[in-house]
């Protein structure tokens, strides 16, 4: 699933090539992905408005967007949800596109270089009156596109917090601090693989109750969340991570050398290094 570094490539390339284009027509027919709108409800809220602002907090991103006579911050919010696999897609009128969003992997890394692309995974696409698009392509169709999302549930975005406040939400309770970090209420923003980087690079054992924390072990991690998050953003997302590439079989700790553990952890795969991970 694209975790935080991800979502924030795809709300960068909103910012930098869909603000203050004027919306013409929108594709919201894929019904799965728009629910619980009907075909047109989008379309009929945003068409004439202008996308205002990109947002994010954790994984969730939104636009703001115009009136239509075009007023800043008036108009509804698009929230976008890139499921497991989406990316946003946006050209200009003659067709020079920007995206961002998951890792594809493998030979080809931009959706425009895909050769077996189909156009039916594009599954959301704003028409810009200036000939271009902003489009959600999502092949495993598991994204969400909605008007004026709920946000209320998500805990502070997990780049932004500041100490204080992490420390009063992750370091308390008896589950695995892993755990305290996967769920959204408590920080916004990281999944399994930036856990596993983050909690390799403090050298903590992801197993360890979260209550048993003491404050400079929750200074180190918050240090340590802060700069895995701002490494995978610069270097193209989560699996940038300096221990990812050694998560598997026989997989071993990039500092020491020692085979890496492996156990399920707040109810996903996890891998620590024994030896430094305490």
């Amino acid at each position: 699933m694209p975790e935080l570094p991800e979502v924030e490539s795809a709300r960068a390339t909103v910012e930098a090539g869909a603000l203050g284009r004027r919306i013409a027509a929108v594709d919201d027919t894929d019904t799965w992905e728009c629910r619980p709108h009907a075909p047109g409800d989008i379309e009929h809220a945003l068409v004439g408005r202008v996308l205002t602002g990109a947002f994010r907090r954790g994984k969730s991103m939104w636009c703001e967007t115009s009136d239509v006579g075009g007023e800043d911050g008036s108009g509804p919010v698009l929230g976008i949800h890139l499921g497991m696999s989406g990316r946003i897609v946006v050209t200009d009128g003659e067709g020079r596109s920007i995206e961002g969003g998951d890792w594809l992997g493998g030979r080809y890394g931009r959706v425009a270089d895909q050769p077996d692309r189909k156009p039916e995974w594009d599954r959301f696409t704003l028409r810009f009156a200036d000939g271009g698009e902003l489009r959600l392509f999502d092949k495993r169709r598991l994204g969400r596109v909605r008007l004026d999302p709920d946000l209320s549930a998500l805990g502070p975005d997990a780049q932004q917090v500041e100490l204080a406040e992490f420390s009063a939400r992750v370091g308390r309770g008896t589950a695995p601090v892993k755990a305290r970090l996967l769920d959204q209420s408590v920080v916004a923003g990281v999944g399994n693989l930036l856990a596993d980087e983050t909690l390799w690079q403090a050298r903590i054992s992801p197993r360890r109750p979260a209550g048993s924390l003491a404050p400079d072990d929750l200074a180190v991690l918050h240090a340590a969340l802060r700069a895995a998050t701002e490494a995978a953003i610069t270097h193209g997302g989560v699996h940038t991570g300096e221990v990812i590439e050694h998560r598997g079989a026989g997989g071993h700790c990039p500092r020491c050398g020692a085979e890496l553990s492996r156990a399920t952890v707040g109810g996903r795969t996890t891998f620590w290094c024994p030896e430094e991970q305490r």
